[in-house]
């Protein structure tokens, strides 16, 4: 572990860093010319206007009321005053949880870093093992941490203890809070206005009828299995192509846009460009001329492909957008087996329309397994190279043992302050740039694993990212950094003294996560709110690529909370705490002013920025409770092994039982409560009909659900016929054109369920 002058350098740097963030965050936000950057949200709900259409031309630009300069922290009261339900409507039940994670953090740790700081800190520092033991290294911190207790020593049973209690407060705090979160997603479920998903199942895996398309086949098995219900179907087409090129002429169009309003300003000259790459060299042609003729060629190419999706089989999806005439009847439908045979006939709940991520639709469904399959395999060696780096990283944060490695290196090294630089510093800034690219990866790999919500993808690769950090971040940095700390040791000690000597130092690895903790959580954090890239990528959008209103709206585009990252880094400061709240204490205060300034930050940041693209209904929280447990356990096993090294077998028994209560706990978890994120209560669904029914008699749901489920490239082009059972039709027989099998001497090899009879059960009519 470092010394107290490494972590007062790192603290120092770190907080100067994070204040400075925050301060310019505080001038900058207040200034008209940025008030797009920082306060999006409300202009994309059209609630707030530019201050810089006001005033003189100076105050269009800097903000000279000095008051405002003297409230300039005010964000920070005005982040915590709107109330949860009202954050809920203004942001969405996923925003309004996921802040709910961090404050969830102080609920679990600051109880366990008070009992920490009263019980075991004091144990710990009044061991005097390490002052006498001359084969380890240490530093003053060590003694903080149950490095300091001797082998065998009674003392351990304290920490026994404060395991047990703090796994107990643990189970308290998350079993209440997922009662909380379930509680807000039924009642968010309930009080929700009509959305189209909520009529609306994803069919999958159709399979093939020689006697009818896949629309037809689908409008046959759901009027005859659904007949009550069934209401219309959306067949999903690979329009992968054609979307490339709508973006494609969409880009040429604003282009158009921008040179005719050239042109309108000044009529008398007429705008050129050069048609050679960026308009740097080429031949000089007339602008309006030359987009004109290329968006019309290009309309051409998007009429052609259009017929060829509408006509080729190929580019006919086995899959369908399924709606019924209820909740009820779209509750049963998804979450049933269609058929005897469960590899045909997939149901799941759609996504809402602007969740679904189209391109993945196009994928054939026997297809999945194999890319799935493919990308399991990749992630395990990105996984694994990985780890080279990890170890570079740790070597920088044991500066002492590359001394005693390559002592020609030892007059650089012996520089005080270069030293606490490099160790306390840079062990968590070359991580976190390691860290960089690695989210933009395992996106990539979820999109090719081919998940069909942004949602889903959002929660696969925040799955990827947290193994990742697992095994790279947490495991390699302690195995990583152990085995060269301690390689003399290894050396020249006998192999029956390597578990003791691992087990002893695992603890000394806190000082490299306490500089990680601030370089990410504390520095990290501030970040974010300063919104720094965003700030400069507007104005140079502004000054340069702006050319339409579109153009202007792309500019101050604030996305969205990414979820597949951020979550998963939250993670890691859970299994931080909860793995070093009993072995080296020091750590949490550390945490417990990230998940302080964090809940602060993203509160602001969802009230004031980051506009949702989508709202699952904080379906993600299951995986949030999961992880958390599984912490709790990783942190349970490694105290079990640190202390089976320190002579203290009758004590570590006693260990024993909390992983088995850790897995019974989430189970017992698992059952109450996770039903309500996967499942549509049949109850809720007929209280919601019905209630809908009362209010809204003359409702046409089929007018409200004919588009909602349409590609977006054909939502401009009535092109599709939506079919569907007349609702007023009384013929109870289901319209077919599938041979009558009386006529056919075997049974069709593509029956719509194998190894059934149900093809033959469909022609007759309903009982």
């Amino acid at each position: 572990m470092g010394s107290l002058s490494d972590i007062g350098v790192a603290a120092g740097i770190n907080i100067l860093s994070a204040l400075g963030f925050l301060l310019a965050f505080a001038v900058l936000r207040i200034q008209p010319i940025n008030d797009r950057v920082y306060f999006p949200k409300w202009y994309l709900k059209g609630t707030r206007s530019s201050p810089r259409h006001l005033g003189t031309v100076f105050s269009k630009f800097v903000n000279a009321d000095l008051s405002t300069y003297i409230r300039f922290l005010n964000w920070m009261p005005a982040a915590l005053q709107m109330p949860e339900p009202e954050l809920i409507e203004h942001a969405g039940l996923d925003s309004a949880v996921y802040v709910r994670i961090y404050l969830l953090g102080l609920k679990i740790f600051v109880p366990i870093a008070v009992l920490a700081f009263i019980v075991l800190v004091p144990i710990n520092w009044t061991s005097g093992t390490l002052e006498n033991e001359k084969s380890l290294s240490y530093d003053q911190i060590d003694k903080l941490s149950i490095s300091n207790l001797g082998k065998g020593s009674k003392r351990f049973w304290a920490h026994i203890a404060m395991a047990y209690v703090f796994t107990f407060w643990t189970f308290y705090v998350l079993y209440r809070e997922y009662k909380v979160v379930t509680t807000m997603r039924l009642r968010f479920l309930a009080n929700q206005n009509r959305r189209a998903d909520q009529f609306t199942v994803l069919v999958r895996n159709v399979p093939p009828d020689p006697d009818e398309t896949v629309s037809e086949h689908v409008e046959h098995f759901f009027a005859v299995n659904h007949r009550d219900h069934y209401l219309s179907h959306q067949t999903v087409y690979n329009a992968n192509t054609l979307a490339g090129l709508v973006e494609n002429k969409k880009g040429l169009q604003n282009w158009l846009v921008y040179y005719e309003n050239q042109h309108a300003k000044n009529p008398a000259k007429k705008p050129t460009m050069k048609t050679g790459l960026w308009g740097l060299w080429g031949k000089r042609v007339d602008a309006i001329e030359h987009y004109s003729s290329a968006i019309e060629e290009l309309c051409k190419q998007e009429d052609e492909e259009r017929q060829k999706v509408m006509t080729d089989p190929n580019a006919i999806m086995p899959a369908a957008f399924v709606s019924f005439k209820s909740r009820w009847g779209a509750a049963v439908c998804a979450q049933t087996q269609q058929t005897s045979n469960p590899t045909l006939w997939l149901t799941e709940w759609a996504p809402e329309p602007r969740d679904v991520f189209w391109p993945n639709l196009a994928i054939p469904f026997v297809e999945l397994s194999i890319r799935r399959l493919i990308m399991a395999v990749a992630l395990f060696f990105l996984t694994f190279f990985f780890m080279i780096p990890i170890a570079i990283v740790q070597s920088l944060a044991n500066l002492d043992d590359i001394e005693r490695l390559l002592p020609f290196l030892k007059p650089i090294i012996e520089r005080n302050s270069l030293k606490s630089i490099v160790q306390g510093f840079l062990p968590g800034i070359a991580l976190k740039i390691f860290l960089i690219l690695l989210p933009t990866i395992l996106m990539t790999m979820s999109k090719i694993e081919g998940h069909i919500s942004l949602s889903g993808l959002d929660r696969r690769t925040a799955s990827k990212y947290y193994l990742f950090l697992f095994v790279n971040v947490f495991l390699g940095s302690v195995i990583t950094g152990t085995a060269f700390q301690q390689l003399n040791n290894f050396i020249h000690q006998s192999a029956n003294k390597i578990p003791e000597i691992v087990g002893e130092s695992i603890p000394m690895k806190a000082t490299f996560f306490v500089t990680y903790v601030m370089v990410d959580g504390w520095a990290g954090v501030a970040a974010e709110v300063l919104r720094l890239k965003a700030l400069v990528m507007f104005h140079i959008k502004n000054a340069f690529l702006v050319r339409t209103e579109r153009d202007r709206e792309q500019a101050m585009d604030p996305g969205s909370l990414d979820f597949g990252t951020m979550e998963p880094r939250i993670q890691l400061y859970f299994l931080l705490g909860l793995v070093y709240a009993v072995v080296t204490p020091i750590l949490l205060p550390f945490i417990i002013v990230f998940f302080s300034l964090a809940y602060l930050v993203f509160r602001h940041q969802i009230i004031n920025v980051y506009n949702q693209q989508y709202e699952s209904g904080a379906q993600f929280w299951p995986d949030v409770q999961r992880r958390i447990v599984i912490a709790l356990i990783v942190s349970q096993i490694l105290l079990l092994g640190l202390l089976s090294t320190q002579e203290a077998e009758k004590s570590t028994v006693v260990l024993i039982p909390l992983p088995v209560l850790s897995l019974w706990f989430h189970y017992v978890c698992k059952g109450r409560f996770e039903p309500a994120f996967i499942k549509f209560p049949l109850q809720d669904a007929m209280v919601k009909d019905t209630l809908e029914r009362a209010n809204d008699p003359t409702l046409n749901l089929r007018e409200y659900l004919k588009d909602a489920y349409m590609h977006p490239v054909f939502l401009e082009n009535d092109i599709f016929e939506h079919v569907a059972i007349d609702e007023e039709e009384k013929n109870p027989l289901v319209a077919t054109k599938r041979r009558s099998r009386m006529n056919t001497p075997v049974d069709s090899k593509f029956n719509s369920s194998s190894g059934t009879n149900e093809g033959e059960f469909s022609r007759m009519p309903p009982t």
